[in-house]
């Protein structure tokens, strides 16, 4: 008989894409063999995101073909996990996705060998269970880069957040399987390396004797980011998304370490401390602005981005032009902006009407989409007859394509196979919105 082939589909942020290279590793590890089309595949995963309704109602109908297929008898199995099986407390969402045979939480990938076996014992899966689905080894998507998860859930309970519902509470990894983790990637030849958390800058080790002895930093987060630049290997570290509150002088600090990129993500949310507090973010307007100040004096010109919601409930005129005005402050080089989308189950849409019109949201995120792209015009534009590193990340015929240290997408000419997953020297030649273009002078 042959391999059941399963298939995928990610919603999300790079945790769920994180996760769902671990559901891939315990697929092959029991047996099955991956799909690139979900029409080839006799199990279709769905790894679901919650933080907006459009990115559930793209699985709503995703599940459409799905039903044909089991009405045309076609043997195929539908799981759902992800955030919402996570936030589903009152099984109205499994209701409604009542043609799904599995509906499960993230941590509970585990079972899923004994669960197909049940379902469909002429598969014959093979293989063991965890109990630690962090534990299970992910079947990594790309060669040269990798997303590592130290910590999952959440504790800050922001009022419009599904996070803490869908994940649980904040959980770190050991920081000994951390570092042998990307110590085992760096010996595969994977140089760039992304730590995941859902306030990554929170994390505090379970086992802090797993740091050497010449560590300097007392922060556990900063101590493990030396610990990682101490990697040989290791060319690039980032994180995202780190938390204000986190944000210790020592953190800071260490974005000065040879291995980090000039980036930082900081979420800011809002730009108004009445906002801020009904988020139950737990700083102000000030204090963001004054870690904002400390991180620029730490590392000139280092590129900054965040995320924003505009249309919160109660967020008058004022309000957003607070935000406005601390966009302008921070001068930042992107922003990710959403439309406020109220989720079932946090304390927002308990406590707030969502009484700002669908118009005034879109003309809110429009100004700063505005704000935003006249910026990063203007930042990428600095660039100009610069030489800047940039890692290679894919080659397409005579053109390669990465990012440089401030995670600017780079599109170069004079491409060779051999470069991918390497640093190269670029002389930027073209400046746009979205992409900088320039010429390899140096491998």
């Amino acid at each position: 008989m042959k391999s059941p082939r399963f298939y995928v589909q990610t919603y999300g942020c790079q945790m769920n894409s994180n996760d769902s290279e671990r559901l891939a590793g315990l697929l092959k590890s029991i047996g099955f063999e991956a799909s690139d089309k979900e029409e080839d595949a006799q199990l279709v995963i769905f790894n679901t995101c919650s933080v907006r309704e459009h990115a559930e109602e793209r699985v709503y109908g995703r599940m459409e073909s799905l039903v044909e297929r089991k009405k045309k008898g076609e043997d195929v199995l539908i799981a759902v996990t992800g955030c919402m099986a996570g936030r589903d407390k009152n099984g109205v969402l499994r209701r409604r996705l009542s043609m799904a045979d599995l509906f499960f939480a993230t941590p509970d990938m585990v079972n899923l060998p004994r669960w197909i076996a049940e379902f469909r014992p002429n598969w014959m899966v093979t293989g063991n269970e965890t109990e630690d689905y962090l534990k299970i080894k992910p079947l990594r998507q790309k060669e040269y880069q990798a997303y590592v998860t130290i910590q999952t859930g959440c504790n800050h309970f922001c009022t419009y957040c599904v996070v803490p519902y869908a994940r649980g509470l904040e959980r770190n990894r050991p920081a000994a399987d951390i570092l042998t983790e990307i110590k085992d990637l760096a010996a595969r030849g994977i140089s760039d390396v992304t730590l995941l958390g859902q306030a990554v800058n929170d994390y505090i080790a379970p086992d802090p004797g797993s740091f050497s002895p010449d560590n300097p930093c007392k922060n556990h987060y900063a101590a493990l980011l030396w610990e990682i630049n101490q990697i040989d290997g290791v060319k690039r570290l980032h994180w995202t998304a780190a938390h204000p509150l986190s944000m210790s002088d020592e953190v800071i600090q260490a974005l000065t370490f040879p291995k980090q990129v000039n980036y930082l993500h900081l979420p800011v949310q809002s730009g108004s401390n009445e906002i801020l507090r009904r988020m139950n973010r737990k700083y102000s307007r000030e204090q963001y602005l004054e870690i904002i100040r400390k991180v620029k004096e730490a590392r000139p010109g280092i590129a900054l981005g965040t995320d924003i919601i505009v249309g919160f409930p109660g967020e008058t005129e004022q309000d957003f032009q607070d935000t406005v005005d601390l966009y302008k402050a921070c001068d930042f080089d992107i922003s990710y902006t959403a439309q406020y989308s109220p989720r079932s189950g946090t304390l927002s849409f308990r406590l707030y009407p969502d009484n700002v019109s669908e118009e005034e949201k879109k003309r809110r995120w429009q100004i700063l989409q505005d704000l935003m792209e006249e910026n990063t015009l203007r930042k990428n534009q600095a660039f100009l007859d610069k030489t800047v590193e940039v890692f290679i990340e894919k080659i397409e015929g005579d053109f390669a394509y990465g990012t440089s240290s401030e995670l600017k997408s780079v599109k170069l000419s004079g491409a060779k196979a051999e470069m991918l997953g390497q640093i190269v020297l670029v002389k930027i030649q073209k400046a746009m919105t979205w992409q900088l273009e320039g010429e390899i002078i140096q491998e």
